[in-house]
């Protein structure tokens, strides 16, 4: 199955996030299609890793309430809870190992540590898209900081034509 999504681009977080898009006014779940789940995994890199649909739901849940409300931490704490780092010192040195209580939640579990690490990056650069009616969550990594649009060739095009319509009228 080929991944139909108009963004495609972002950390493993949003991504996922992204897994739900708005095409031709109705909304779509890749995860809900048939072989969506191995389509994202493979575009995510992570081809043949075993991961629970319904984990994935969860996390994409939770990180799409902490981006709209950092104060709403406990679904992203759910998912967190199904697994933690364990420091230890390997043969070749240090080294950091995930541990979770079920296999299927690994990738959510990423996920969620992904969403973390933005938070640290700086909150303000992970946006929404002003697109109208588009729900496409990204990580502004622009050097001004003032990126508005999932892309230019979408939305970003659709905006500009509004208001070169607008003006000409």
């Amino acid at each position: 199955m080929e991944d139909l999504r108009p963004l495609t681009t972002e950390p493993l977080s949003l991504d996922l996030v992204n897994t739900e898009w708005i095409a031709g006014g109705v909304r779509r779940d890749l995860l809900g299609e048939p072989g969506g789940l191995a389509t994202w995994l493979r575009s995510a890199g992570h081809a043949g890793a075993h991961a629970d649909a319904g984990a994935l739901r969860a996390a994409r849940a939770a990180i799409r309430a902490a981006v709209a409300d950092p104060a709403d931490a406990a679904p992203l704490n759910a998912v967190l809870a199904h697994g933690r780092l364990v420091e230890r010192l390997d043969p070749d040195g240090p080294a950091r190992a995930l541990v979770v209580d079920d296999e299927g939640w690994r990738i959510a579990w990423l996920a969620a540590q992904d969403l973390l690490d933005l938070l640290r990056a700086g909150p303000e650069r992970i946006r929404v898209c002003a697109g109208p009616g588009c729900i496409l969550h990204f990580h502004d990594a622009s050097r001004s900081g003032r990126r508005q649009w999932c892309s230019m060739a979408a939305c970003g095009n659709r905006a500009k034509a509004r208001r070169h319509y607008a003006r000409t009228r």
